[in-house]
């Protein structure tokens, strides 16, 4: 039986990547550091007929990542399909003396992901075959900070990483979401009610389109026409432009941080 390993999986997009994996007959994997919420998200797909193992790690603590990279790699129980998905909205100033949460961001949001990446890619290249899947974000063509940075790096990496694994039978997708419609925006503490709703996207889309791409090998995919058609325009717009909107947009942000792993 095919088995999907999803980082962040008991709330927001992880979630929802677990419920379509779940539905396209893979056993689970979850990894997240709240016991409560694992012990709840894998009784739900149990129920529906799973198998689901868990894993309580916070993934800025090195050692708990190096005990999913035992998993990641562990030859009687193959991984087919990795998803790195756990992060958190960080809105600290980058001229803030307290770098803590910027730190707390590399490890989760660059370095767990180069491990774990890295440790997924060898274990499928030496069975030729299996599937990665980085959750970056469109924010990464944005100039909003920390977070901006941060999947701009997802993104980049992704894309390395697929250079590096071509050939091999090993596909790496990075998924680029906007505004989708998650507890992530709330527990990160950033205002909405300014976001039109024309630009918010549907959960369930955004995963399809995500698990579509890799399926398909694709390595970058922003869900729906409507960002492709958006960042289509700002990837051509000049930068100073694009920074003028994402001061607007980071106005509307508060100064916190809050996983939605």
């Amino acid at each position: 039986m095919a088995t999907a390993l999803v980082t962040g999986g008991t709330s927001g997009l992880g979630a929802e990547f677990a419920r379509a994996l779940a539905r396209r007959g893979y056993d689970l994997v979850l990894v997240a550091r709240n016991p409560e919420r694992l012990d709840s998200m894998a009784a739900e797909l149990r129920a529906s007929g799973r198998s689901v193992e868990t894993l309580r790690a916070d993934l800025s603590d090195r050692a708990d990542v190096d005990v999913v990279v035992d998993r990641l790699t562990d030859v009687a129980r193959p991984i087919d399909v990795f998803v790195n998905n756990a992060g958190f909205g960080i809105h600290t100033p980058l001229t803030s003396a307290d770098t803590t949460a910027h730190d707390r961001a590399i490890e989760v949001m660059i370095r767990s992901v180069l491990v774990l990446g890295g440790a997924a890619g060898r274990a499928m290249r030496a069975r030729g075959d299996g599937a990665i899947i980085n959750v970056s974000s469109v924010a990464g063509y944005m100039a909003m900070g920390s977070y901006s940075a941060v999947k701009a790096w997802v993104r980049s990496y992704s894309e390395g990483l697929a250079v590096e694994l071509r050939g091999t039978g090993v596909r790496v997708t990075a998924l680029m979401p906007g505004w989708v419609h998650t507890e992530f925006h709330d527990r990160a503490g950033i205002t909405t009610n300014s976001i039109p709703n024309a630009l918010w996207i549907d959960a369930g889309l955004t995963i399809e389109s995500g698990l579509r791409a890799s399926e398909k090998g694709r390595v970058l995919v922003i869900p729906s026409a409507r960002f492709k058609f958006l960042f289509f325009i700002v990837r051509h717009l000049p930068r100073g432009v694009v920074r003028w909107i994402s001061g607007k947009i980071s106005s509307s942000r508060s100064n916190s941080v809050e996983t939605h792993a």
